[in-house]
């Protein structure tokens, strides 16, 4: 007996040819006008979904699709076996790789709910495994919906006789026979199991945000038909509701900036301490045994990593602290211990177009870590709720909710067995002025100071506050901030191969 939720898709809805034919001829002028919308709000992009049942209409919905509309502006993607690039990587890189752009298109086929819905029906994960896969499903949904993505995902059903009616017709056909193979024939005999399974999926995951739509999918004309409805219909309120978000954010950042400034007219603003003001700046390391220590660890460091990467083992250091605190001294120290050929820095300052027009979480997606190997993030992710905050380039709501995308994201990195190190290198205000004058006055170095960092310097207070509460709410037993006293660059430099070291023994040995 089939689930009740998908019975309401076994009516026998069918549309003539003819009526077909007068009914898509508007909805194609319909969408492509949305379609030009779309582009030319620029705002949000759209993410289509489709799953189903074997013969529900899944691949020839898709073809359509580009074809009604204009397919230059729509990035259509089907996952199959996991390629060799994708193994290397933690499960969700792929879809994050693949975000379409804003006012584009994405189309995607056996994404991101095949694989936990295959395992669970062949019995290679449990049912509480399953809901945990469905619920980080829901996380990447809710990002996406939060930062303005209209999503819409559609399972294509049909009835188990329609379907091996179907696949007998194909079989039989010397032209199609290809279409059909053993493991069609294989899932068709778990269709009960594979219903339950999509019954679980289906109610877990159908938000407002990101809803599902049930489709009949026997007959073409109807079937094709109710999709483009549902496409038209939802981009339609998404387009006037994203003129209404935008306008909305826009008053409620005035508001705040108007509240703020009246605040700070009013009385002088009273400055608690944070998490850096209880580091001992003091802690100093002479250079003689700051040279002995440096090399002793490097070369514990190399043999370390070594054996991390002969077990596959990825490593992603993050590093933040204010301008001239010592980051990239730190970084230097680090990758000296390291063939060249198995690590990479990225140093990110100011997102391109292209990283603009995603989720701000795309562009640190993209440069995760082979296996074995070790990459180095000058800055990162955590510039959302600094700079972005203090700034004003990610309004108040966009920047308070990035606590929670940022946990999920540093879980995703360390469930895959990434080794995460994060560190924050602090130094105080008055040693920062002293290394901005040593940079003014050394020709090599001037070029790193720029008038953005005296612009920082002008807000330390500001940043201070921001990087307390960064800390606060990102400081988790799953990835902990490592704190590093900076005024002394040799304690510094010493500390950072120090804990890295550790982490690499404590991985290693488990």
């Amino acid at each position: 007996m089939n689930s009740s939720m998908f019975q309401t898709a076994e009516l026998g809805q069918s549309v003539s040819k003819k009526a077909f034919k007068e009914r898509e001829q508007i909805l194609r002028e319909s969408l492509l006008d949305l379609q030009t919308q779309l582009r030319a709000d620029g705002s949000f992009p759209m993410l289509i979904d489709f799953g189903g049942v074997r013969g529900g209409g899944k691949g020839t919905t898709t073809n359509l699709l580009n074809k009604w509309m204009d397919a230059s502006y729509i990035e259509t993607h089907a996952y199959g076996n996991p390629t060799g690039e994708e193994l290397q990587r933690p499960y969700w890189w792929k879809f994050w790789r693949d975000l379409p752009p804003r006012g584009t298109i994405g189309i995607y086929l056996s994404g991101r709910y095949s694989r936990p819905l295959l395992d669970y029906v062949y019995g290679n994960s449990d049912l509480d495994t399953y809901l945990q896969r469905l619920g980080r499903i829901r996380a990447f949904e809710q990002a996406l919906a939060d930062d303005g993505a209209l999503i819409l995902k559609f399972w294509m059903h049909v009835r188990a006789e329609a379907q091996k009616e179907r696949l007998e017709a194909l079989q039989n056909d010397p032209l199609n026979s290809w279409r059909v193979s053993e493991i069609d024939w294989t899932h068709y005999q778990m269709y009960d199991r594979f219903l339950e399974a999509a019954e679980v999926a289906v109610s877990r995951t159908n938000t407002g945000e990101a809803p599902w739509e049930i489709v009949e999918g026997a007959d073409y004309h109807y079937r094709s038909l109710r999709v483009g409805e549902v496409l038209k219909e939802a981009l339609t309120r998404h387009l006037k509701r994203s003129d209404i978000r935008r306008r909305y954010l826009e008053e409620l950042s005035q508001e705040i900036r108007d509240a703020d400034n009246a605040a700070d007219g009013s009385h002088d603003s009273v400055r608690t301490k944070t998490i850096l003001d209880a580091l001992d700046l003091s802690l100093k390391l002479k250079k003689k045994p700051y040279r002995r220590k440096v090399k002793e660890l490097q070369a514990r460091l190399n043999a370390l990593h070594m054996r991390a990467a002969s077990r596959d083992m990825s490593v992603l250091l993050v590093f933040e602290g204010p301008d001239a605190a010592g980051k990239s001294g730190a970084i230097r120290r680090v990758t000296e211990a390291l063939d060249a050929r198995w690590y990479k820095v990225h140093p990110f300052s100011a997102p391109t177009d292209e990283e603009n027009a995603r989720h701000y979480l795309w562009r640190f997606w993209r440069c995760i870590p082979r296996k074995g190997r070790v990459t180095v993030f000058d800055r990162s992710w955590y510039g959302r709720v600094l700079v972005e905050r203090i700034e004003g380039f990610a309004n108040d709501v966009e920047w308070r909710r990035s606590y929670a995308e940022i946990n999920n994201f540093e879980e995703l990195l360390v469930e895959h067995g990434i080794v995460l190190l994060k560190f924050w290198i602090h130094i105080s205000k008055e040693e920062q002025l002293a290394r901005f004058r040593s940079r003014e006055e050394t020709p090599h170095k001037r070029w790193k100071l720029t008038d953005e960092d005296w612009r920082n310097r002008a807000r330390w207070e500001d940043y201070a506050e921001a990087a307390h509460k960064m800390i606060q709410a990102t400081d988790r037993q799953v990835a902990p901030w490592i704190l590093v006293e900076g005024n002394d660059k040799n304690f510094a430099r010493v500390r950072v191969l120090e804990s890295l070291c550790e982490a690499l023994e404590r991985a290693t040995s488990e």
